[in-house]
């Protein structure tokens, strides 16, 4: 049976990007293949400065979120991460598996490691280990795929370096996983930056449609969007036209068709907005009105957390243990 893990970190707000590029492919697809595990990463988000209280407040509407966008407690596997003790157990056995070159070669790493020495900081040390914390969280479950978006898929090749040396070394213990990209709409741009990815750790907020925006606040920042200034009409060119590329992508994404199919159908940037505004609108409307629903009800929310956790322990535990009786550990 294959087997299937993913997670968001309640860093943020959740996106239209998080939307089209994830939760939406694991309710239509992720949670049909075989036994599928879904975890709001939490500790994840403990690796920079934040507000304790807004990180839990932040998991408790990423759960929700995930249930909203379709995720069925019948179907699959839904919980927080720190509720299962074995992903932080087995993180320090990937740590001695991994070496500080691989560490240092993470791309989100280098990148928030330069900008905070320009600042004249330093990040904490748990920026630069936390991809042993990832591998951990998916050979816990010897996961066959992990759904992510491209920005992950080195952490990907990290757990599967990382299966392959421990297996190698000390006996077969972990499933190699692979990385499956969602097909359609992986990477939603910010629609005042189309050279950035519309990321829910980024606050700039006109660019970004969050899972919870009003109609309204929609519209407004859809109609309000970075465009290009060439000639020629509505253009699908990612290159030369990466505003418009990215409208189209999203409208695709929404409503059906092909990109460059819909840009044949528009002769005025502002109409494209339009339609862009309401396809997204009613995308997300069901999963606002759901949302709102789970908010009314918290025990069920809390209840189903439970039980996934409760799950997802009775899988990681058998794994853990056998790699701890692998690398030498004593059993207690």
């Amino acid at each position: 049976m294959t087997r299937v893990f993913s997670g968001v970190k309640p860093t943020g707000h959740l996106t239209l990007g998080n939307y089209l590029g994830a939760l939406r492919q694991w309710a239509a697809v992720g949670q049909h293949r075989g036994e599928a595990l879904f975890c709001v990463v939490d500790l994840h988000a403990l690796t920079v400065e934040h507000d304790p209280a807004r990180v839990r407040r932040l998991s408790r509407q990423a759960a929700s979120l995930l249930l909203a966008s379709g995720l069925d407690p019948e179907l699959c596997t839904v919980f927080v991460q720190s509720h299962v003790d074995e992903h932080a157990r087995l993180s320090y056995v990937m740590e001695c598996v991994a070496t500080d070159g691989e560490m240092r070669r993470m791309i989100q790493y280098k990148e928030k490691a330069a900008r905070e020495r320009v600042r004249g900081g330093s990040v904490r040390l748990s920026l630069l280990t936390y991809p042993a914390l990832m591998a951990a969280d998916i050979l816990a479950y010897n996961a066959d795929e992990v759904p992510v978006g491209d920005d992950q898929a080195q952490h990907v090749e990290l757990a599967r370096d990382l299966a392959v040396r421990f297996n190698q070394r000390y006996g077969h213990t972990f499933t190699v996983p692979r990385a499956t990209p969602p097909a359609v709409a992986a990477r939603v741009m910010n629609l005042q930056d189309p050279a950035s990815k519309m990321g829910k750790s980024d606050d700039t907020g006109p660019g970004i449609v969050y899972l919870l925006d009003e109609p309204e606040v929609v519209r407004r920042k859809v109609m309000r969007a970075v465009t290009d200034s060439g000639e020629g009409g509505v253009v699908y060119d990612r290159v030369e036209r990466p505003g418009v590329a990215n409208l189209l992508e999203i409208l695709a994404a929404c409503a059906g068709g092909e990109p460059e199919e819909l840009a044949a159908g528009y002769d005025s940037y502002g109409a494209l907005k339009k339609d862009v505004a309401e396809a997204v609108v009613e995308v997300l409307r069901p999963v606002r009105e759901r949302h709102r629903e789970l908010c009314a009800d918290p025990g069920h929310v809390e209840g189903v957390l439970r039980e996934g956790a409760a799950r997802a322990r009775g899988i990681a535990r058998p794994t853990v243990d056998a790699a701890y009786r692998a690398i030498g550990l004593l059993a207690p």
